[in-house]
This record gives structure tokens, C-alpha cells and sequence, in this order.
């Protein structure tokens, strides 16, 4: 049976940006990000997570930062220029991004977010974000994720 591609791999694929794509079982009901990187036996400084936040200018932004750090809220909002971030609520992921939580992908949302990677990404050979559906995960290299999406990069944990 051929794989299915989900939208962050047609973005991928449409831009020339080579990646390898990963599966792991989802359904024991944990697809937090450690509890990812843990049943993929992947280093948790290479697995990253999207947070979608909402400024205090209305504007929506993505964090991505690796699965065990927590966002530093006032580095990120500096970063983009913004008073305060918060993180929008759960029921609000999927009218923001068209993804759900647990499959949430920096790449390939609805619309094109301002995306901030946290510079711990351009440490790591390689990084693993959502492949965009839950029991996916993307590798790439991380300049290369960076540059397609048009991100910056900033320290953005605590």
C-alpha cells in the first residue's frame, strides 16, 4: 500500500527539499512530543515541537522548539516584535492551522504563519517535526526547513 502523503510532504515535495518521513503508534493515547521522540528512540534534542501562539497585536505566530523545553513566552514575543504571546487554546488549532493537536506541522498550515525555530534547531544535523498527522514525524535538515518556510531563528526556551 503506497504511503500517504500528508500536505507538509507535498510542500516538501514540491519545493525539492529532501526529508525522510517516520511512523510510530499513536494508539496508546500519547503523542505528546518526549513520549514521540521516545517511542521513535530519537535524541529529544532533535525532536521538535509546533506551538501556534496568538500576539497581543491579534497576529498568529509558530514556535518550534524542541519536545522537552518549555517556550520562554517574553523571548518569543520579542522575537517577533510583539508585547505578549500565548499559546491559543487547543479547540482553536485546527481553525488556525487546518491541523489538529499531535499533528500540528510547521509546514504546510493554512496560511503562511510568521515561524520562529528555536537556534538549539541549528545545532542538530537533522531535526523531526509533525509530518502533519498524528503517528508522523518529518526529518530535515534544518536550515533547509527554515529557509522554505521563510523562518527565523531565535533562543526561545526557558
Amino acid at each position: 500500500m503506497p504511503e500517504v502523503k500528508t500536505n507538509a510532504m507535498r510542500v516538501l515535495d514540491k519545493a525539492g527539499l529532501a526529508y525522510r518521513h517516520h511512523n510510530y503508534d499513536a494508539a496508546d493515547g500519547h503523542i505528546d512530543g518526549v513520549s514521540v521522540a521516545q517511542k521513535m528512540g530519537q535524541n529529544l534534542q532533535q525532536v521538535f515541537k509546533t506551538l501556534v501562539t496568538k500576539g497581543s497585536s491579534g497576529n498568529y505566530f509558530v514556535f518550534v522548539i524542541p519536545v522537552a523545553a518549555e517556550l520562554d513566552r517574553k523571548a518569543a514575543a520579542r522575537s517577533v516584535g510583539e508585547k505578549a504571546v500565548d499559546l491559543i487554546p487547543v479547540k482553536d488549532i485546527n481553525r488556525v492551522t487546518g491541523y489538529i493537536r499531535g499533528g500540528c506541522s510547521p509546514i504546510g498550515m493554512k496560511k503562511a504563519y510568521r515561524t520562529v525555530f528555536d537556534s538549539a534547531a541549528l545545532t542538530q544535523p537533522t531535526i523531526f517535526v509533525s509530518g502533519g498527522r498524528i503517528g508522523t514525524q518529518i526529518e530535515a535538515e534544518p536550515q533547509g526547513l527554515i529557509t522554505l518556510l521563510g523562518a527565523q531563528t531565535a533562543h526561545l526556551t526557558t
